[in-house]
């Protein structure tokens, strides 16, 4: 088993699983790997101990110069989309190219999801920070607006983080102790209890524990 902190995926979705109990589990099904070794890093050139790993195969005619000679110095035929590196303890237990699945890795019960949320483009207070309404009476003025949001005297402005209407969504979001429910290497296939950030086929960092 190599010791590594993460591997990259996509999500493919959400079902539901049963248990021997009956009881019904929603999950998310999660594409974990492979990833090829692109870069190897280490504490006596680069500082610290590290690999960088590749996901989602692209061909040279879509890769611009200095990412075609960086993935060519390693060897490898093709590139990739998304590159992203994990620390190791030993990085000379690896070479490049070498492909890396759920199959290399020891997956613990729980599993921490990084991934980017859903846009939800500009939103209002209501929407995106959940503040109440006003009343929907025809007398109200104070529906949905923001409400009071600074001072008319000291200090005279709006406070720097005050909840304001704004974009949502779009941003790196951690899901922590996920539950594993199931794995299929054979597949690399993943499947957590419940949801986690981002959209279908969206790129996802699953981090071992």
């Amino acid at each position: 088993m190599a010791n590594i902190t993460g591997l990259m995926g996509h999500k493919i979705g959400m079902t539901q699983v049963f248990q021997e109990d009956g009881k019904r589990v929603p999950v998310t099904v999660l594409e974990v790997g492979p990833c090829t070794v692109v870069q190897k890093k280490t504490a006596e050139k680069d500082g610290y101990n590290a690999i960088q790993l590749g996901f989602h195969p692209k061909p040279f005619k879509k890769t611009n110069n200095p990412m075609k000679g960086h993935f060519k110095r390693a060897g490898l035929q093709e590139g990739y989309r998304h590159l992203r590196e994990v620390s190791v303890d030993d990085p000379d237990q690896f070479s490049l190219g070498d492909v890396l699945t759920l199959k290399d890795v020891d997956v613990k019960q729980l599993v921490d999801i990084v991934g980017i949320s859903k846009g939800r483009g500009f939103a209002g207070t209501v929407k995106r920070h959940g503040f109440s309404r006003g009343p929907m009476a025809h007398g109200s003025k104070h529906h949905r607006a923001v409400g009071s949001a600074g001072m008319s005297a000291y200090p005279a402005r709006v406070i720097k983080g005050k909840k304001m209407p704004g974009r949502l969504g779009g941003t790196r979001h951690t899901s922590k102790n996920c539950l594993v429910i199931d794995m299929r290497p054979e597949e690399n296939l993943l499947l957590v209890k419940g949801g986690v950030p981002g959209a279908i086929n969206q790129m996802v960092f699953v981090r071992f524990k």
